[in-house]
């Protein structure tokens, strides 16, 4: 069994070092900058499934670290959620095989609320219709799913997990995001503490 292990962790670990690094990236945190930064719109992050369950962390991991943004589940939006969405708002959509019903439906009724909303996609199909739709791609290297059955959403969720993190620590570095600036948000808890106290805040 342990041996077992040591290759499921082998493959997940394999599959991030596999992610594609392209100027995808720069383009993405471009937009997210304007969109959310300059023009004061936020970010929409959405997801079916796993992946929603990704986009939501991405989303809460973002608000935390200076860059405003919200979860909208794709079906919801479709019974009056979709309301949350504004003018100056950039879309961070996650789709493994980019062809989620939902996910595609949400693209169609986001552009008939408010037209031509920057969309940046997390798939592992490039040739996909949402990769396609998309302003910016990022590509998970589609990796195999580490699950036996090779079906479960595990390999590919960790990479999207990656993909989100890079973006968050690259947005940081771009608005200079700073321990005080941690603490205003973060107030609470283990970590509420330690980013004020490196701050050098007493309250």
């Amino acid at each position: 069994m342990l041996e077992e292990i040591r290759q499921v962790l082998h493959q997940e670990s394999e599959a991030i070092q596999n992610i594609p690094v392209t100027d995808a990236y720069e383009k993405a945190i471009s937009i997210i900058e304007e969109r959310v930064h300059q023009l004061k719109g936020k970010l929409v992050a959405s997801g079916m499934g796993k992946a929603g369950q990704i986009a939501l962390n991405i989303a809460t991991t973002f608000s935390s670290t200076g860059t405003p943004a919200v979860f909208l589940h794709p079906s919801d939006a479709q019974h009056g959620d979709l309301g949350v969405i504004q003018p100056n708002d950039v879309l961070l959509l996650i789709s493994n095989s980019g062809k989620t019903r939902e996910i595609l439906e949400l693209v169609e009724l986001a552009e008939n609320l408010h037209k031509d909303l920057p969309l940046i996609v997390i798939t592992s199909n490039k040739e996909s219709q949402l990769a396609q739709m998309a302003d910016v791609c990022l590509e998970t290297g589609n990796p195999k799913e580490v699950c036996t059955l090779g079906l479960t959403p595990s390999t590919s969720t960790t990479v999207m997990t990656v993909i989100g993190d890079v973006l968050v620590v690259m947005m940081m570095k771009r608005i200079n995001f700073s321990n005080e600036d941690y603490a205003k948000r973060h107030h609470g808890g283990y970590l509420g503490d330690k980013s004020r106290l490196q701050a050098g805040i007493t309250k």
